[in-house]
């Protein structure tokens, strides 16, 4: 049997092979993956053991040596298809001892129809299981170039769009799944159509997944790898900006929330134990001194008084800020424990509180998803209106905010030309100990359009959170000591 293997990179690095991996290390660090030295080296020290004969187990070898969180592995997969593919030009698989006898895949470049009954030939439960992989990918090859070439303004590049719209997957599924439930009759058991259709589904993916690879290793050759990197790499959940997250990146978004609060409770711990000791008290060291002639040799340190306030957050529900305000409030709640008291209320129009909805044994993703139905936050248009939310704030809950109290309002501040009420504002920033504001709009947006920024911003400072990263790296610096 034929065996794949990475053909070495072409142009070499400037030192071979591992001026290559230091190049590949430097680009994971450009993307958000955190490698150090000590995995750099471990790297190396990888590939001296497993070499190039074998892609897939360099693949995860490298994986075990450079990767320190499991939600990085899809943009590490993307990165190291784009820095070690299988081979160079038309092919994608190299056989070490070609087969003489072996047939060519049967595609010809202009039947659609063709390609078609291959794949389902090749893909049902009477394909040939010899040497699969490789020819699987040599068929993913010729539709790439067969129905996923076009001529762009920088030459010839590559298209998974294109090929994966000729090979109509939605079809080749419906077509694929009939022939896995053939074997067993006109009426398939229950458990027989679900174990088919699972089959027809994951085959199919991994046939999406192979035509996005080959078309971003043939884009890669034409177009350079900072092309791809740039347009074809997927995120890090912590990268991702809230306000332009689909569902499946905010899902992800919300695995990170329980080990983001882990760290920063970690951060305000040894905050805490360096701050132990407390200051310096002048007036004590030098009264003391009197007593050696005025040198201060023993110093009088103040007792420290670390302060647990009470956590009061205002946070827009609406449609454009809602994955920003449920994934702050998720963080929030994780990290309630810094706080003697965690006070949430919610806002559209209206402000009501739902800190109920999030108990020491709430599921958060539910009680995210329970405020808009809920909670009273909208009671005129439903448009945002941060004037009358913080009315209704005062009004039905005055005596919330306290001298103990941190106030932090999240949301983009785009009050629909509304009366921002800065009065108000400026009475409850006053009335709390500290006071910030998170937005998650990019700084260059602040006071476009309908943002009331600038008439909040010399009230209360205002901070940019456009991702989970910066998100935790600002809730790290507002934590209380």
């Amino acid at each position: 049997m034929a065996s794949r293997r990475i053909r070495p990179p072409q142009p070499l690095a400037p030192n071979g092979i591992p001026g290559h991996l230091v190049e590949f290390v430097e680009a994971l660090r450009g993307v958000g993956i955190a490698v150090g030295p000590s995995e750099t080296v471990d790297a190396g020290r990888v590939m001296t053991v497993l070499g190039l004969g074998d892609r897939e187990a360099l693949r995860e070898g490298l994986a075990c040596a450079v990767l320190r969180r499991a939600d990085h592995r899809d943009t590490y997969d993307a990165m190291f298809d784009l820095w070690w593919p299988a081979a160079y030009g038309a092919r994608t698989v190299l056989e070490d001892e070609p087969d003489p006898e072996a047939e060519p895949a049967r595609l010809p470049p202009e039947d659609i129809e063709a390609m078609r009954a291959a794949l389902i030939e090749m893909l049902g439960p009477d394909g040939d299981l010899e040497n699969f992989d490789d020819r699987l990918a040599a068929m993913i090859a010729r539709i790439v170039e067969a129905y996923g070439r076009y001529n762009s303004s920088r030459g010839p590049s590559y298209s998974s769009y294109q090929a994966l719209k000729a090979m109509a997957l939605d079809e080749l599924e419906g077509r694929l799944l009939a022939g896995l439930l053939a074997p067993y009759g006109e009426e398939p058991t229950p458990t027989q159509e679900e174990i088919a259709k699972a089959m027809a589904a994951q085959r199919v993916s991994q046939l999406r997944r192979m035509v996005e690879a080959e078309t971003k290793r043939r884009t890669a050759e034409q177009l350079g790898r900072d092309h791809v990197q740039m347009y074809g790499i997927p995120q890090l959940a912590e990268n991702v900006e809230f306000l332009r997250a689909s569902g499946e990146q905010l899902r992800q978004m919300r695995k990170t929330v329980q080990p983001l609060a882990r760290t920063l409770a970690t951060r305000l711990a040894a905050k805490r134990r360096r701050a132990a000791n407390g200051q310096i008290d002048m007036r004590k060291t030098l009264r003391k001194s009197m007593s050696t002639g005025g040198v201060p040799i023993e110093v009088v340190l103040k007792k420290p008084h670390p302060a647990r306030p009470e956590l009061v957050v205002l946070c827009d529900v609406s449609g454009s800020v809602a994955g920003f305000s449920h994934f702050t409030l998720m963080l929030v709640s994780a990290l309630r424990q810094q706080f003697s008291r965690v006070r949430v209320f919610a806002f559209i129009d209206t402000t009501d509180e739902v800190t109920h909805m999030f108990g020491p044994e709430a599921d958060l993703a539910v009680a995210v998803q329970r405020i808009t139905r809920e909670a009273g936050v909208y009671t005129r248009d439903g448009h945002s209106d941060y004037g009358h939310a913080f009315v209704s704030f005062a009004q039905n809950f005055p005596n919330v905010l306290s001298p103990r109290s941190s106030l932090l309002i999240l949301g983009d501040a785009r009050n629909n030309y509304r009366n921002p009420e800065t009065e108000l504002l400026t009475r409850m920033v006053n009335a709390s100990r500290h006071a910030h504001w998170l937005n998650p709009e990019p700084k260059h947006l602040w006071g476009s359009g309908d943002s009331a920024v600038p008439r909040y911003t010399d009230l209360i400072p205002m901070h940019e959170c456009r991702s989970a990263k910066q998100l935790g790296a600002v809730i790290d610096a507002l934590l209380p000591v």
